[in-house]
């Protein structure tokens, strides 16, 4: 039997297993999907020595950076985003190669360009941990400039919120939350930008999928924007993990 996991700590809310394994037990696949939760990344060798049936795994917080050392090979998403959410395992005459992919671009590229119209020339990124980089490789690709709002030291292409004016707000009139703010359990949370200056020619995309209407979208959506959360973006690169592995 085929055998997927995920890797992270911790994993109490695993949108991965729950989904492949209703994707298996709906599509009759004989597969399994397990849960692989490691305190540290220096046991990540046992999970693939200890699993030889073992096929795929993804890898979540806060292990998308840490796994690259263990891998053979990474494809140019990964590469370039310095991310890896996907591992691909071969085994060949008692050799195993493992390589990474990047499917968070596929997710969030397919979920945002329905939605783009030729206004959405310039984008603002709330955030710049980890989640914004797949972000910024697919906006790269796309043609739409961008900056990053940060509470970190300011960097190339960063401004701090309180920078974030009527100005800014008008002339990017994509919004991205790359932050965790608004997840459940927090879900009062919300970045602190200035929504009375949001239009219904702005389009605002959450990352965060749980709850379905954060503050972020709810607020921008009192504003008439159009909003997008994150589940489609979690659904299409999950999608996109099950094809790396069994192609």
């Amino acid at each position: 039997m085929k055998k997927y996991g995920l890797v992270g700590f911790p994993l109490t809310h695993s949108f991965s297993k729950r989904f492949f394994t209703e994707k298996f037990e709906q599509e009759n696949i004989e597969s399994s999907y397990e849960n692989f939760e490691i305190e540290n990344i220096s046991k990540f060798p046992d999970i693939i020595q200890n699993n030889p049936e073992l096929i795929g795994l993804n890898v979540t917080i806060p292990y998308k950076q840490q796994v690259i050392p263990f891998l053979d090979e990474l494809d140019e998403a990964a590469e370039k985003v310095g991310a890896v959410n996907t591992i691909r395992i071969s085994r060949s005459e008692g050799k195993t190669h493992l390589k990474g992919f990047n499917t968070d671009t596929w997710g969030f590229e397919t979920s945002l360009k329905p939605f783009l119209k030729s206004r959405h020339k310039k984008a603002l990124i709330l955030g710049t941990g980890g989640a914004s980089k797949a972000i910024k490789y697919v906006l790269n690709k796309l043609g739409i400039d961008f900056i990053s709002a940060t509470i970190e030291e300011l960097k190339e292409k960063e401004i701090r919120y309180d920078e974030i004016d009527k100005a800014v707000m008008s002339e990017r009139l994509l919004i991205i939350n790359a932050t965790p703010l608004g997840t459940y359990p927090k879900v009062e949370t919300f970045p602190a930008i200035p929504y009375e200056y949001i239009t219904e020619q702005h389009l605002l995309f959450d990352l965060v999928y749980n709850p379905e209407m954060t503050q972020f979208l709810q607020k921008g959506k009192e504003h008439g924007a159009a909003v997008k959360n994150g589940y489609e973006m979690l659904l299409q690169q999950a999608l996109k993990s099950y094809g790396i592995w069994n192609r």
